[in-house]
């Protein structure tokens, strides 16, 4: 499991500023999805399946990001190009080894969806985001374990 208070300063808060992303609500909802999509960053490939990174993103998520939303926003695009060397879609294996870049796929799935992002001290209405844009309702994460391992996580 990462140090949280490392985590918390040398990936998430550094890579969301170079994307112009960074508020407390988006930091702490990444950390949610860390400590229940990898157990804190534990898992940098899946067990049994395809998803990649601190965050679980499976390839075919990462692209349609890429292909369907990035693209589509030279201002981000320029962003990710400058800050992440990163012109053009990058091998989805580099969010194995990248934490920020993990970090910036993460953040900007979340942002394809209008819905405003939870407050920072609501788990629930955290859980609830993460749910549905993330995991999605035919996830496999369950409400108690999820809060159980982000409470474990913030322990770190």
């Amino acid at each position: 499991m990462l140090n949280i208070a490392q985590f918390r300063k040398h990936i998430i808060i550094p890579a969301l500023s170079k994307l112009q992303m960074y508020s407390k609500d988006a930091e702490e909802l990444l950390v949610f999805t860390c400590a229940t999509e990898s157990n804190g960053g534990s898992l940098l490939v899946q067990v049994q399946g395809p998803a990649l990174g601190i965050f679980q993103m499976e390839p075919v998520t990462y692209a349609d990001i890429w292909n369907n939303y990035i693209f589509n926003r030279s201002s981000l695009l320029t962003l990710i190009s400058i800050n992440f060397a990163a012109p053009n879609i990058p091998n989805a294996t580099r969010m194995v080894y990248d934490l920020q870049f993990a970090t910036v796929m993460a953040r900007i799935h979340y942002r394809r969806f209008a819905a405003e992002l939870p407050k920072s001290d609501d788990v629930d209405g955290i859980w609830d985001y993460y749910k549905k844009y993330f995991n999605t309702p035919l996830g496999k994460s369950e409400k108690d374990k999820s809060i159980a391992d982000y409470k474990r996580f913030l322990k770190s």
